[in-house]
């Protein structure tokens, strides 16, 4: 996924066409009065992705989804789907359909009636065995098939989901667009419900734009990751890119988790920081810097190894397969780490001196 500027978009000609793509943003903003929401976005999503539009909380996401739904109209530029300018069209005459946060279930209907309700609404109007058929491969789809009887509140969290799913997708439209749609669930259902959504998505074929404010949603989930901040794209790319080498100090603070240090840049690529230490970092600028490195990159060692930078084990947090510790290095400031339960369980406790040690190229360097 690539910003629609950087696949040939030339507005001085007239808007060229991109066949592999579903959506496009072409410098798109939207205003409501001296708030500005979403900032001269340029985006392209390929078709049959799945991408999630992540950000904190006011960054715009919601605003790009609400557009590409015709819920809300561009103050300036244009959204295409399936290569169609859509500014202007209301939303039922767009082939797109949306997943609320909250389902926005009929409660008075049962499950059917609720899957089968834009079919109903068609015109000209379908035939009622097509309207059966076609809800029913839907139930069948989100594995529900012998619940088409059922009242919305004989129904779990999970399975309301999936009947707002069905209900979605039974128009089979080009776009489906989830908005934050397992944010009402527990861990372990979210977890269920991130591999269901991945199978249907595979199964359909069609792209799915999600919303979601949570970063371990959206990179176990997506194809590809559009990171938002302040209504304008701060970085695009597959998960494992937006993680692994993010563009900016907001993408990598942002996207994981991070431990932060400070430095400077000398001469031939050297990182000094603030415990006067010297690291081969490369690089050809100079100055002071900020520094980020993940927790996973550190490794825990007894302090008596004699290598890596000491400190004193603060806190030591069990979480099942893994293990976190915050370590206070002497002179750095705090550390978070996260070891492998197999490799590390026992190896430090609370008020033990360790030493912490990385590779110097697992560092990210931004201007300070």
């Amino acid at each position: 996924m690539k910003p629609a500027k950087e696949q040939g978009t030339s507005r001085a000609k007239g808007p060229a066409i991109d066949p592999s793509n579903d959506i496009e943003f072409r410098a798109v903003s939207k205003r409501y009065g001296d708030v500005t929401a979403v900032a001269g976005v340029d985006l392209a999503v390929p078709k049959g992705a799945f991408v999630a539009l992540l950000g904190p909380s006011g960054c715009g996401k919601t605003t790009c989804l609400r557009m590409i739904g015709g819920f809300e109209q561009p103050t300036e530029g244009t959204v295409l789907i399936e290569n169609r300018p859509m500014n202007g069209v209301p939303p039922y005459q767009r082939p797109v359909n949306m997943v609320f946060q909250h389902y926005a279930l009929f409660p008075h209907l049962d499950v059917m009636a609720n899957v089968s309700y834009g079919l109903r609404q068609m015109r000209p109007p379908l035939a009622r065995t097509e309207v059966q058929r076609r809800s029913e491969e839907a139930l069948e789809l989100v594995r529900l098939g012998g619940y088409a009887r059922r009242r919305i509140h004989e129904l779990s969290g999970g399975q309301q989901q999936r009947v707002a799913l069905a209900r979605a997708i039974v128009n089979r439209p080009a776009v489906l667009l989830l908005d934050e749609p397992l944010a009402a669930l527990d861990r372990k259902l979210r977890t269920a419900m991130q591999f269901e959504l991945q199978t249907l998505q595979r199964e359909l074929g069609i792209t799915f734009l999600l919303v979601t404010h949570d970063q371990e949603e959206a990179l176990s989930m997506s194809d590809f990751v559009c990171v938002m901040n302040a209504g304008r794209v701060a970085q695009t790319g597959t998960p494992r890119e937006v993680y692994d080498t993010p563009n900016s100090l907001f993408v990598a603070d942002f996207v994981g988790k991070t431990n932060h240090l400070s430095g400077t840049l000398e001469p031939g690529g050297v990182l000094r920081l603030a415990n006067g230490v010297g690291l081969a970092v490369g690089g050809n600028g100079t100055g002071r810097v900020a520094v980020v490195l993940r927790p996973e990159a550190i490794r825990l060692h007894p302090e008596a190894a004699g290598r890596g930078f000491a400190g004193t084990v603060t806190h030591r947090i069990f979480l099942g397969s893994t293990v976190e510790y915050a370590v206070a290095a002497d002179g750095l400031g705090d550390f978070l780490v996260t070891a492998d339960r197999g490799k590390s369980d026992g190896t430090a406790e609370p008020g033990a001196r360790v030493r912490l040690a990385f590779d110097p190229t697992a560092l990210h360097l931004y201007p300070s």
